[in-house]
């Protein structure tokens, strides 16, 4: 220890030079740091410039493997069968959201920027946009490599080489299909965009909890942003008790019901959709349900706001006999 730290040993020092800086400064208290995405967050707000205008714009959430590519997929094929121009947007470093409706795994927006040393302007829409059925124009936003970046970040630049193409302005609907639950604020990002965020569940305890949490996500993003909860769908589900029960106690609503029917399964193997399968029963009274679930969100949903359980309350209405 230096004489002077036996004089005044670090941690006072360091009290003393706040102190000295705070007197500095005219203020008694270190000011509390607030980001300027709201109450606990470091994010900063989304620059008005990369606002979204003129469609209508959805963010599916949901668990892990639920089914929200396959779910995104269908919906916007369904809204195209209603007349609509759709643009889907997979925000998951797998890539894999829109290959149902291309046939393939397409390179990602932050691949293809890499590749132009992130010159945009080097940039035609074609290179990352691809059009897949019924004319649903795809585009997938990829991720940051593991363990590293954000996934916001790659939302953002995704949203702005959209922009500077004009190709955000001949858009009717978009569909963000954003990766598993709500860990972070980078993966709330698309939440920034959208006016319905839309949770694809099932109808056990474990999809229910990532609802939960879902939800505590949309609510505190809408205290900033214009987002609101559409509803949930109950996905690859026989019955739907606990999700209605669920919905029941903290004000929720379920808007569709997807059956555990093979179709699905087959579909996505075969690179298709359900518009694009033979038109087995099964099959058609699916796409009726997905033209259904269109034609509602099309119409306006009423912005609900459900209060989420705590983890000892949902364990309680849920988790136990």
């Amino acid at each position: 220890m230096s004489p002077l730290d036996a004089k005044s040993p670090p941690a006072a020092l360091a009290n003393e030079r706040e102190q000295n800086g705070l007197r500095a400064r005219g203020i008694s208290a270190p000011p509390v740091l607030k980001g300027e995405d709201g109450e606990g967050s470091v994010q900063v707000h989304q620059d008005a410039s990369m606002k979204i205008e003129g469609a209508k714009v959805f963010s599916v959430y949901g668990k892990g493997g639920i089914g929200k590519s396959t779910t995104s997929s269908n919906l916007s094929v369904a809204f195209s069968k209603l007349g609509k121009r759709v643009l889907q947007i997979g925000c998951d470093p797998k890539h894999d959201s829109t290959f149902t409706l291309t046939g393939h795994l397409q390179p990602t927006v932050i691949d293809i920027l890499k590749d132009v040393d992130f010159h945009a302007e080097e940039l035609r829409p074609e290179d990352f946009v691809t059009e897949g059925f019924n004319g649903v124009q795809c585009v997938e936003a990829g991720g940051p490599p593991a363990g590293t970046g954000c996934g916001g970040y790659v939302v953002g630049q995704t949203v702005k080489l959209l922009k500077q193409h004009h190709m955000l302005e001949d858009t009717d609907v978009v569909i963000f299909d954003v990766l598993g639950d709500v860990v972070c604020g980078g993966f709330a990002a698309p939440l920034q965009h959208a006016d319905r965020a839309v949770i694809v569940t099932a109808n056990d305890f474990d999809s229910i909890y990532a609802m939960n949490r879902i939800i505590a996500a949309v609510q505190a993003k809408s205290k900033n942003y214009n987002v609101r909860l559409a509803g949930c769908v109950a996905n690859r589900s026989r019955d739907t008790d606990e999700v209605d029960r669920y919905c029941d106690v903290v004000g929720f609503r379920r808007i569709a019901h997807m059956p555990d029917v093979d179709a699905i399964r087959r579909s996505r193997l075969k690179k298709k959709t359900l518009f694009e399968m033979p038109d087995d029963e099964d099959i058609v009274q699916c796409r009726a349900e997905y033209i259904r679930l269109a034609e509602t969100l099309w119409a306006g949903t009423e912005p609900l706001a459900p209060d989420s359980l705590l983890d000892r309350e949902i364990f309680e209405l849920l988790g136990f006999d």
